[in-house]
């Protein structure tokens, strides 16, 4: 209407594209996590066992043997029946991960198709870590970088290159916060350690932290992990109704995620990348023990599980 003419496609995208250096902002403020260098990843505490570890995170022989195995051999999920006959994780008399109280709607057909592999024309699981832009300042936007990696589960050399980024970029700074109590404190220590760890996740941002990892590493005889997604989701909605969500990126370093439907919950209640240490370390030693085929290298075992 203000031209008093009819205006093509291709023209409204053309001026659109051209109307700021779109490239040369990606170019300053891209950084991608697999250009930065190698770190070594951190060790875990020598007086926890990796038994002792699988226990206190619930592995069983189901987990090992019929999800993570084949999940390391042929890079894909392992395929079984859907019938189920035990009861619903609330009327269940055993202990279950909050992760099984969660379901998944389910889509036998979707458009775009979810499939980073077979359609990565149209979908991708890129992801990003950081502060989030104002989609609304576009020329503030140009000043601000974001860590880019490739897909969302971080392997423990991806963590340690996050965890040590402040040293080579000076826009950004990581803060990892145990998500441990005391034993002694028992399961009713768990509401006011949860509380702990929101101050302390708003303290971080405030300090000027804007990626924090949630580690449960330091889990021991004396030390009682919260759960990773109940921690997750607690910081998550803390910094919402602070104001501060989008102030900072939040990471999660877990023995016990395992399952696709874990990362899910994680995804979906805060988390942008998720480490799951214990499911590597746990491959990584039957690997050791031959359980997996000597065929699959121990490098192998790792992106096979992760892809």
């Amino acid at each position: 209407l203000e031209k008093g003419r009819i205006v093509s496609d291709e023209e409204i995208k053309s001026e659109i594209a051209t109307r700021h250096p779109y490239k040369s902002w990606l170019a300053n403020t891209q950084l991608i996590l697999e250009d930065l260098k190698p770190v070594e990843p951190r060790a875990l505490r020598r007086d926890v066992s990796l038994l002792d570890r699988q226990q206190a995170f619930g592995f069983t022989q189901e987990d090992t043997k019929l999800l993570m195995s084949p999940m390391a051999t042929t890079g894909q999920e392992a395929v079984g029946s859907m019938g189920t006959d035990t009861p619903i994780s609330a009327m269940s008399d055993r202990s279950k991960l909050l992760y099984t109280y969660f379901k998944q709607n389910f889509a036998q057909v979707t458009n775009p198709p979810i499939d980073p592999i077979r359609e990565e024309l149209v979908m991708s699981l890129v992801s990003f870590i950081g502060p989030r832009p104002n989609i609304f300042d576009l020329v503030g936007n140009s000043r601000r970088k974001r860590l880019e990696v490739r897909q969302p589960i971080l392997t423990n050399g991806d963590l340690e290159k996050i965890r040590s980024i402040g040293h080579t970029e000076d826009r950004f700074d990581t803060k990892t916060i145990d998500i441990t109590y005391a034993s002694n404190e028992g399961a009713a220590g768990m509401q006011g350690a949860i509380d702990r760890l929101c101050e302390r996740a708003e303290a971080a941002v405030a300090g000027g932290y804007n990626i924090i990892i949630l580690s449960d590493r330091q889990l021991g005889p004396d030390r009682i992990a919260i759960p990773a997604l109940l921690a997750t989701a607690a910081v998550h909605h803390h910094l919402i109704r602070k104001g501060l969500r989008t102030s900072v990126g939040l990471v999660v370093e877990s023995g016990e995620p395992r399952e696709v439907h874990h990362f899910c919950c994680l995804a979906g209640y805060g988390a942008e990348a998720i480490n799951p240490y214990l499911a590597f370390d746990t491959l990584l030693d039957m690997h050791k023990r031959g359980e997996l085929p000597a065929e699959v290298d121990a490098n192998e075992v790792v992106s096979r599980y992760i892809k």
